[in-house]
């Protein structure tokens, strides 16, 4: 099943070429990191494919009704904000929108939803806690929950691990790779490849504002990718506890 298609996109801004001709597909239970240097068009890519900004070439999410698309995806920007001091629980409640008709109550299984959403990011404690009140980590976890709380074929989450601590990095990844188990696909950005070597099903790596490679991890976590891509050396072995990748050095 197809969650996402993207055929020849591309896009400018401010005069210069920020994507360059992607293609891409996404299939259901898969966890897709997409990989790259700064500037090289990841959130550029992600916006584009939501219909977020004006692109070339077509996405199969961009032509859909707001209240459609946000049925089929739920999308975690990387710039994270939290206006309102709202209880953590009905922030989460939020991600219920698009499936409830207007001025109409959580129904039981809407509340279950957001009930999984909040044990699964850890904020259980959190429930009658302002979400504008919480640390910068903590208010990731509440968005991330109201993402999951939309209940979306599709995820996409920009840096959603930027500002964890380790652990909460890990458990965030791993109901990533939960999702995926049960036929959802994410669609993340990263910069720790780490992360991505050990949870990410898919790579997609970006440089220059194209694809530059797209598969396995252990077919794109290469050092000859590494090297042209960033322009560093790694450190790579498999182990008993899984794949273990580090940068090593600038090149």
């Amino acid at each position: 099943m197809t969650l996402l298609r993207l055929q020849n996109l591309s896009l400018t801004l401010r005069n210069r070429p920020v994507l360059r001709d992607v293609s891409l597909t996404l299939g259901a239970g898969e966890v897709v990191g997409l990989l790259g240097p700064n500037g090289a068009g990841k959130t550029s890519l992600m916006r584009a494919a939501l219909g977020l900004v004006p692109a070339q070439g077509s996405s199969s999410l961009a032509g859909l009704s707001p209240r459609d698309r946000a049925r089929a995806v739920a999308w975690m920007p990387q710039h994270r904000e939290i206006a309102w001091p709202v209880p953590v629980e009905r922030l989460v409640a939020l991600g219920r929108t698009p499936h409830l008709a207007a001025g109409r109550a959580l129904s039981p299984d809407d509340q279950a939803r957001v009930d999984e959403a909040i044990s699964r990011m850890g904020l259980d404690g959190f429930r009658t806690r302002a979400a504008s009140r919480l640390s910068g980590g903590e208010q990731a976890r509440a968005l991330l929950a109201r993402a999951l709380a939309q209940d979306t074929p599709l995820l996409m989450a920009d840096e959603p691990a930027a500002g964890l601590d380790p652990s909460y990095q890990i458990a965030t990844m791993r109901v990533f790779r939960d999702l995926a188990a049960e036929g959802r696909t994410v669609f993340v950005s990263l910069h720790d490849l780490g992360l991505a070597a050990r949870h990410c099903t898919r790579i997609v790596l970006m440089a220059r504002g194209g694809i530059l490679a797209d598969g396995p991890p252990s077919d794109v976590l290469t050092p000859a990718l590494m090297a042209e891509a960033f322009g560093i050396s790694v450190f790579h072995e498999q182990t008993a506890d899984g794949p273990v990748f580090q940068p090593l050095d600038v090149l």
